[in-house]
């Protein structure tokens, strides 16, 4: 397990604004895949001759995997950083493992949905927990903390945001 015990924590803003770009990356790379695949997808029977791919998520199972896909790959082939977390210079770590897995970075992917639940209530969660823990971040057993790796030294002695408090794998 990395010890993330002082750590800087990742602010909401940079939290959503990362999500943010990740959703237009994951939207063009929808639209780069699947719609030169649309008359294949036809062809075998996986969507309807009528029907149009689309990326919204009350618009067939395949956008909900891609979402999963999407952010699970980008998660774990990132060591933690998304290409939204990286440009915004956080990323996710485990909380048990030295390096989030696959299967941690599928569950915390599977976690946005519940963190949408009640009206996103679940992703406010931030205000709520002591370490900034959301619910998809909790289910994960995952911390979203600021990459200091690449700032200089002298930089990182200037912002002393909220720290991370050393939790169990329950965040207790």
């Amino acid at each position: 397990m990395q010890d993330v015990h002082g750590m800087p924590l990742a602010s909401f803003g940079r939290r959503a604004a990362a999500f943010l770009l990740d959703v237009i990356v994951m939207s063009v790379l929808f639209v780069a895949v699947f719609i030169p695949l649309e008359p294949q997808l036809v062809r075998a029977g996986v969507i309807e001759p009528s029907e149009q791919i689309v990326f919204s998520l009350n618009h067939g199972w395949y956008n909900i995997a891609w979402v999963v896909l999407y952010f699970g790959l980008a998660t774990y082939w990132g060591r933690g950083r998304t290409p939204g977390k990286a440009l915004l210079g956080i990323r996710v770590v485990s909380l048990v493992h030295e390096r989030i897995s696959l299967w941690h970075s599928i569950e915390r992917a599977l976690g946005y949905g519940a963190s949408m639940l009640e009206f996103g209530f679940g992703f406010l969660q931030y205000y709520i927990h002591p370490n900034r823990r959301t619910v998809h971040d909790r289910i994960a057993e995952t911390i979203v903390v600021r990459d200091l790796r690449k700032r200089p030294a002298k930089s990182r002695a200037k912002n002393k945001p909220a720290v991370a408090k050393k939790t169990n794998a329950r965040g207790e």
